[in-house]
């Protein structure tokens, strides 16, 4: 293994900065994380704090980080969603799932979303639910992983004028 994962580690000021940052570099090498380039590092704070917000103490959401074995530098991250809804209780949504551009191509995307499914397995969860940006090829990396296209929103993303893109929504099956 290449990565050393963390579930719902102390969110202190450096994680926080490195969660920014990660989320600005992500956005701006083009991952489809919320954003279009460019990205100042205050857009993603303004939009982070949001997140930890809903991952503080007491809080149904939880972070999920990867850090490079050796170098300790963080990898990638994603977040668990409550629904906060009981009738979805049995399932998270899967958000901001990134890994930094400098380290793509080295498994490290596949080794997140392996342990995001171990942890969803470990707490008795049905499924896993993300979604995504069509047209960048998502849905292949993302059915290697064993998910399933279970709907489509044509046109639901609209990332400049004239173009448009589909919301994807992504599916897994932990039963």
């Amino acid at each position: 293994m290449t990565l050393t994962f963390a579930l719902h580690p102390p969110l202190d000021l450096g994680l926080r900065e490195e969660f920014i940052r990660l989320w600005t570099d992500a956005s701006n090498a083009g991952g489809a994380v919320g954003f279009v380039p460019p990205v100042t590092v205050d857009q993603a704070r303004a939009a982070a704090e949001k997140h930890f917000a809903g991952l503080g103490p007491g809080c149904p959401d939880r972070l999920l980080i990867a850090r490079e074995v050796g170098s300790g530098r963080l990898a990638g991250m994603l977040i668990f969603e409550d629904m906060r809804f009981p009738l979805m209780d049995h399932w998270r949504l899967l958000k901001l799932v990134m890994v930094h551009p400098d380290l793509q191509g080295r498994g490290y995307g596949a080794e997140l979303m392996g342990e995001a499914e171990r942890i969803a397995r470990g707490w008795g969860l049905s499924a896993l639910r993300l979604t995504l940006r069509g047209g960048l090829g998502l849905e292949k990396f993302y059915g290697r992983c064993g998910y399933t296209e279970v709907g489509r929103v044509p046109a639901a993303l609209r990332v400049a004028p004239g173009d448009d893109r589909d919301e994807v929504t992504m599916w897994l099956d932990l039963r």
